[in-house]
């Protein structure tokens, strides 16, 4: 069955994004929240080896706001990293969604029509342990009505770290 390749539009390639990528970490029972490098937000390789830099006994959840187009949830791991994006079809035009799609080992179909709607793809249970459950976080990515920001912010209220997560974004 033929695939649709996920390699990104030029037009997306090599100019600076606009969006934010913030590392939420948990230690102690208390949150915190820190700006990544805005190249996060282009290259997943960035991204990842950003958030393992961060060496937390705790929780680690990388939160990308691309483009206001959509989001990414990376959080790494002893066995690798959980992964999930809000609009799969993405990766037709930003470079970080294709690799996201790679690294999820997810072609996307070759039917043009079923790229007219986004979904999510990966793990909707990344954030499972820490009181957000798969289906509540399936209906959050689900809401075409909030931008992506918005949406992460939601995600943040609902863990408790939506104050610093305003602080790291210069809300």
């Amino acid at each position: 069955m033929p695939t649709q390749s996920v390699e990104a539009a030029p037009a997306k390639r090599g100019s600076a994004l606009p969006g934010f990528a913030v590392a939420a970490i948990r230690e102690e029972g208390r949150w915190r929240c820190v700006r990544l490098d805005a190249v996060a937000l282009e290259d997943l390789d960035a991204a990842i080896t950003a958030l393992r830099g961060l060496r937390s006994q705790g929780a680690v959840i990388g939160l990308l706001d691309v483009d206001d187009e959509f989001f990414v949830l990376l959080r790494p791991g002893p066995g690798g990293v959980r992964l999930l994006i809000s609009d799969a079809v993405a990766a037709l035009d930003y470079d970080v969604a294709a690799d996201v799609l790679d690294l999820l080992r997810v072609e996307l179909p070759p039917d043009d029509d079923a790229l007219d709607d986004p979904w999510p793809e990966g793990d909707l249970g990344i954030l499972s342990d820490l009181g957000l459950p798969a289906d509540e976080l399936e209906i959050l990515v689900g809401d075409l009505d909030l931008y992506p920001d918005e949406q992460l912010e939601s995600i943040a209220r609902r863990l408790g770290f939506a104050d610093s997560l305003d602080e790291a974004v210069g809300h």
